[in-house]
């Protein structure tokens, strides 16, 4: 089978007038970015109409460095769905530079499913994230600035200055700096760091925005310290509100693009889920939802992150509903190395190990009955694949009286999503739809971080050290208890010990720090080892990249 960049470059994709019009976009509302990506003017997004669409999300079992295919799944559902007749937008995160140079690769899909311009949007896309990156170290630049001019008596405290600087890059040398130092002139020395732009909090505000009136609002809501007198100090106070929506204006604007079989694709926003809280856009969503009729949106990595996420930060909003029904994407390969088998045996047959594994995929079909939204297990086929363990499989899932369906997406495209989309509609009409959050938002915030460990990760219990849940109390005193909790930990584990494979029970979530983001509306719980600044692996997919004479990029994976 050809490559994912072979496939790619046979396709010939439209002009992106062409995949407007099918979602009625006027070609006059389109900010173009050469042939084939658009952004869509605000006039337009303003102009969207009341919902009529269907609301599908994408989540998945805990994922594997073998890759369980969940953009892939993504795409080739919406491809289904735009076979059998049905008005359909697929609405997907923007990828990371930091993951494309590392070890995760791109975010465009694979095979006969994908995205394109594939290198494109891989790479600076439409600008978004360095806008994003701009907006967020201009406050911190602010933030030195006053520090600099107004000494220790004025409106910030050196020592109380929780707001770091960020770029789109892994690169694990900058998690911890200091700056200032060399005398006077270059400002107060302290010590601070560097998050990846996936983890700014100015990233989850563009994404959970309404409007640019709501993202002005969200900026200038940023905690960014305490004042000498323990006051709390926000981005409104250094009167940087202004500049860094300037900054923004081109970003908040959903982007157009298409997947290799012409479906309308709204890429926007790029949030980690295993940092920050895992979704595309809230305008872009709900301005597909007014003009297609299935949105096929995507949660970053399983349940116990996006999947939890969306339901308890981004519907909470109000701005998008629950979603009508969801995918949980499974693998043979993530089912057998949850069953003990070695990385470079996952090709080989295995049906005990896939029935050992199985109680991961178990465990997140619990996670999603706790919601009440009705969904289908994904069973995302790769040649490997035997049909003992295919049957294996099936009949467990089955026997937890949960609907399955194959996707042969990557191989067929939209053709191999049919049974996948069949099955979702079964769903959506057999059904009822019982959405339910996890927590009210009265409950006091440790309450919540040990609500969302034992119901979703299945821990027996939640250790801190003293000085962090003071620090998670003074949060709540401050008065932003009423805040919804954004746990960051591994993503390759229930707990947060990315070595407890299967479905850790017994354990204890550790929890090691808690900060703020009362911009974005919610509050960090950083669990484990978890890095808000990630490091390349020791053969990063940065050396597998170049540009041949011919100007075209290879190696992208």
């Amino acid at each position: 089978m050809l490559d994912d960049m072979e496939i790619a470059r046979k396709v010939k994709i439209k002009p992106i007038e062409e995949i407007a019009e099918k979602i009625g976009i006027d070609k006059n509302n389109l900010e173009k970015y050469g042939k084939y990506k658009a952004k869509i003017s605000l006039a337009e997004v303003r102009k969207g109409g009341s919902r009529k669409g269907k609301l599908i999300m994408v989540t998945a079992m805990t994922p594997t460095p073998a890759g369980e295919g969940k953009t892939t799944t993504s795409i080739g559902l919406a491809d289904a769905l735009s076979r059998l007749g049905k008005k359909t937008v697929v609405a997907l995160r923007e990828p990371s530079l930091g993951p494309v140079f590392g070890m995760k690769g791109g975010a465009t899909g694979g095979g006969y499913a994908q995205v394109a311009p594939r290198e494109e949007i891989n790479l600076h896309f439409t600008g978004d994230m360095h806008a994003i990156t701009a907006a967020h170290n201009l406050l911190a630049a602010m933030v030195d600035n006053r520090l600099h001019f107004d000494g220790a008596s004025g409106l910030l405290d050196c020592r109380n200055v929780s707001w770091k600087r960020v770029m789109d890059m892994d690169d694990r040398v900058l998690r911890e700096v200091v700056v200032g130092i060399g005398g006077p002139l270059r400002g107060i020395a302290r010590e601070t760091g560097f998050d990846i732009t996936a983890a700014s909090e100015v990233m989850a505000i563009l994404c959970l925005a309404e409007d640019l009136r709501d993202l002005k609002n969200r900026l200038g809501n940023i905690f960014i310290g305490y004042s000498s007198d323990k006051k709390t100090v926000f981005a409104r106070d250094l009167k940087a509100v202004g500049a860094m929506a300037s900054l923004l204006k081109d970003a908040i604007k959903p982007n157009l693009v298409q997947t290799l079989e012409g479906t309308p694709a709204l890429i926007h926003g790029g949030p980690f889920a295993n940092i920050a809280h895992g979704t595309n856009s809230i305008i872009a969503t709900r301005m597909a939802l007014s003009l297609a009729d299935f949105v096929v949106t995507e949660t970053g990595f399983a349940s116990d992150l996006g999947a939890e996420k969306f339901f308890d930060i981004v519907v909470r909003t109000d701005h998008i509903p629950p979603p009508d029904a969801c995918v949980l994407v499974a693998t043979i390969r993530a089912l057998k190395l949850h069953g003990g088998v070695k990385l470079d045996e996952v090709k080989e047959e295995n049906v005990e190990a896939v029935e050992k594994g199985f109680e991961n995929l178990q465990k997140h079909i619990e996670n999603l009955r706790i919601f009440g939204v009705p969904f289908v297990v994904a069973l995302n086929k790769f040649p490997s694949d035997t049909k003992g363990e295919i049957e294996k499989i099936l009949n467990l899932c089955r026997q937890e009286r949960t609907r399955v369906a194959l996707s042969n997406v990557f191989a067929e495209g939209g053709k191999g999503g049919t049974e996948l989309a069949q099955e979702i509609f079964k769903a959506m009409e057999e059904e009822k739809n019982n959405f339910q959050f996890l927590y009210p938002l009265e409950t006091p915030l440790l309450d919540k971080i040990e609500v969302v460990a034992k119901r979703i990760y299945g821990a027996k219990a939640v250790a801190m050290e003293g000085k962090i849940k003071r620090r998670i109390l003074r949060i709540e005193k401050r008065g932003f208890g009423h805040l919804p909790v954004c746990i960051a930990k591994t993503q390759y584990s229930l707990s947060d010990d990315d070595e407890a494979l299967g479905r850790p029970r017994d354990f204890t979530l550790i929890v090691t720090d808690a900060s703020l983001s009362s911009g974005a509306g919610f509050v960090v719980i950083l669990c484990g080892d978890i890095m808000t600044m990630p490091g390349l692996p020791k053969i990063p997919a940065a050396e597998r990249i170049d540009l041949n004479d011919e100007e075209e990029i290879t190696g992208l994976t």
